[in-house]
């Protein structure tokens, strides 16, 4: 399953970089990318992962930059 989502306040490629690289790393993830000038986070996951890769991946999001919202 592929979807898309804003990351609101997203203040650093650095960070991007590193959002993606880790979330990359968990398991049922097939890809992951995020564009800091667009601020989107395409994330494509095995279907019957995705509610528990999206929470983790929240919570990467919000240990590299917590102000980030993803919408």
């Amino acid at each position: 399953m592929k979807r898309r989502y804003t990351l609101e306040n997203l203040g650093c490629a650095n960070c991007a970089a590193k959002m993606e690289e880790k979330i990359k790393e968990l398991d049922g993830v097939n890809s992951v990318t995020v564009n800091f000038i667009t601020t989107k986070m395409v994330l494509d996951v095995e279907d019957d992962k995705f509610d528990t890769v999206l929470a983790q991946a929240k919570d990467i999001i919000k240990s590299i930059e917590p102000l980030v919202e993803v919408k």
